[in-house]
């Protein structure tokens, strides 16, 4: 399955370079766009044969150097680079300590009490397919929506592609999904053929939006940046995030969003707090 995925992987990125980006004549007719395999081959210092067989599947296993070089050649982000090594070497994070916990697993509980702590700067914590695993009551008050499924469908990947409600909810509705759904592929690299993403992968497929998206191979790590809502209740809102991995988890991310002070979505928080849920509603059973 890794080998499949790493050939379609090193096509799809070598389908979006120009020649002319690397420094190569852009001449002569094209059947695809992007790098011919050839091109590919020379920047990464391998054969002609060699890299075709990588992109054919053949079962090839490269070495850590001719994937650096793969990197380079393609012009691979440092996810993209990390979603490579998995992919060609079968290398997971590195080994966890005793005290890790599964993806699935609990929130520890000082992670759960700084949740509470910060309260009413939202936060929550998710895994790397985006389940929510545990959040505060002024996130659960943010993504109402979401807050009032059952907690084994609480999945910001599902909501977001699968109700309707989440195209008025996020502003910039397709690079919410789009960056959600990098993260998971990501998460499909660290844990090839893992069952809960398997079948949230299969239920996802029913949405064309995904199948042209996830077809892209793009794969993406905790970030930061901003995000707009248009809440319900409080209206547009405007909020900066920053995801983190939490240590001993082996992609658990603390997710946390703020506004400036003295500004409008700064006051939208503060009626968001207001209409926060109970507390025993704010982390998964």
């Amino acid at each position: 399955m890794a080998t499949r995925e790493m050939a379609d992987f090193l096509r799809s990125r070598r389908d979006r370079i120009k020649p002319s980006s690397v420094g190569l004549p852009d001449s002569g007719r094209r059947r695809a766009p992007g790098l011919r395999r050839a091109e590919v081959a020379q920047l990464a210092g391998i054969s002609p044969d060699y890299y075709m067989r990588l992109e054919q599947g053949r079962g090839i296993r490269p070495s850590p150097s001719v994937l650096d070089g793969l990197a380079k050649a393609l012009v691979l982000d440092d996810d993209e680079r990390d979603h490579l090594y998995r992919l060609a070497l079968s290398m997971p994070s590195p080994p966890h300590a005793p005290a890790s916990v599964p993806p699935d697993g609990p929130v520890h509980p000082g992670v759960r009490r700084l949740l509470d702590e910060i309260d009413p700067v939202p936060a929550y914590v998710i895994n790397g397919r985006l389940d929510v695993l545990a959040w505060n009551r002024t996130a659960a008050a943010l993504m109402s929506d979401l807050a009032e499924l059952p907690w084994p469908r609480r999945n910001m990947l599902r909501y977001a592609l699968l109700d309707p409600r989440a195209r008025s909810f996020y502003v910039e509705w397709e690079e919410i999904v789009r960056h959600g759904l990098a993260q998971l592929r990501t998460a499909t690299g660290r844990d090839p053929g893992d069952p809960a993403t398997e079948a949230l992968i299969g239920e996802l497929s029913g949405s064309p939006w995904f199948r042209t998206w996830w077809d892209r191979q793009d794969v993406k790590g905790p970030g930061m940046g901003s995000k707009e809502y248009c809440h319900p209740v409080v209206g547009r809102i405007t909020l900066d995030y920053i995801g983190m991995i939490l240590p001993g988890t082996p992609d658990h991310q603390f997710v946390t969003l703020t506004a400036p002070e003295d500004g409008p979505s700064r006051a939208a928080l503060d009626k968001l707090a207001a209409l926060a849920p109970p507390a025993a509603d704010l982390r998964r059973p």
